[in-house]
């Protein structure tokens, strides 16, 4: 009786298990040597691991390794050192004057770090994440501060807050000239036209004739606050209404909008909110915002 031969592929010249799909046969393919060699490796890692490093638990406790390496010693450690470390900095930017600070690279590239957190975490719901505000909120990044843009300024504005609850908070109001009828409409509508001029020199939109009148109506109701050249008072935090940084819009519609129902804003005060070192990081983290200009 003769013996059946078993099925070689004449192709790869491997054997065949016998199974068959629409004249697809499958072949029995040793396994690769290199998976072996892998496996192999693998598996003397695995003992070496569980030798060296912690690995198996047991009940309370668990198996320490020779190394005795502890990850929470190591994150003990850590903390620690940074620790240290921010003290080292914190110390600096506590006692030293802003101007120091300012001339430090590295203590600056703390600043922008540690700021940007403080920022986005305190102030960036009402002044954006890019620190440059929106309509109700100044933009930061210009020259062009109510309060004063001097470092010690700013620093004073972050603790006291603009009609906060603070007991030296900045107060500040702008009246409602034409709701109150502090002005006729036709009056208010004339010092409109001026303000609009200011910031749009030689813009042609606007009637001469009713910028003249406002010219005056301005001078007679605005100049107390605004002051005479309409560039603003930092004193009580009245805006510089010659330049392009409008808080509420400078376009004609909301300059009458404000002039006729006032405006008051509203900055809380961060004093009992943030400690002074964070009340003056984040001093500096906006001051180095600010874009270079008049």
């Amino acid at each position: 009786m003769a013996v059946e031969q078993p099925d070689r592929d004449s192709y790869t010249g491997y054997l065949t298990t016998g199974h068959e799909w629409s004249g697809l046969k499958e072949l029995d393919t040793p396994v690769p040597r290199v998976l072996y060699f892998f496996l192999t490796l693998a598996f003397l890692f695995s003992v070496g691991y569980w030798v060296l490093m912690p690995a198996w638990p047991l009940g309370v406790t668990y198996t320490r390794g020779l190394l005795g390496t502890d990850q929470r010693a190591l994150v003990k450690a850590s903390l620690q050192d940074a620790a240290l470390e921010r003290g080292v900095w914190s110390k600096r930017i506590e006692t030293e004057d802003f101007a120091a600070i300012q001339s430090d690279p590295k203590l600056m590239d703390v600043v922008r770090e540690t700021g940007r957190t403080l920022f986005g975490n305190n102030c960036a719901a009402c002044h954006g994440v890019d620190v440059k505000g929106g309509p109700g909120f100044p933009n930061l990044t210009t020259t062009s501060w109510l309060w004063g843009g001097k470092p010690e300024d700013i620093f004073n504005t972050i603790r006291v807050g603009v009609n906060s609850a603070h007991p030296d908070t900045h107060v500040s109001q702008m009246p409602a000239f034409g709701r109150d009828q502090m002005l006729a409409h036709k009056e208010e509508l004339d010092v409109v036209s001026y303000v609009y001029a200011l910031s749009h020199p030689g813009a042609k939109d606007v009637d001469p004739v009713k910028v003249e009148a406002g010219k005056a109506l301005f001078a007679a109701n605005c100049t107390a606050c605004h002051g005479p050249d309409a560039k603003g008072n930092p004193d009580v935090g009245a805006p510089n209404l010659t330049d392009r940084f409008w808080i509420y819009g400078g376009d004609f519609e909301t300059i009458d909008t404000t002039v006729w129902g006032g405006r008051q804003g509203h900055m809380p005060t961060w004093e009992s909110r943030l400690s002074k070192l964070d009340r003056k990081i984040l001093t500096l983290y906006v001051v180095d915002k600010r874009m270079p200009g008049p």
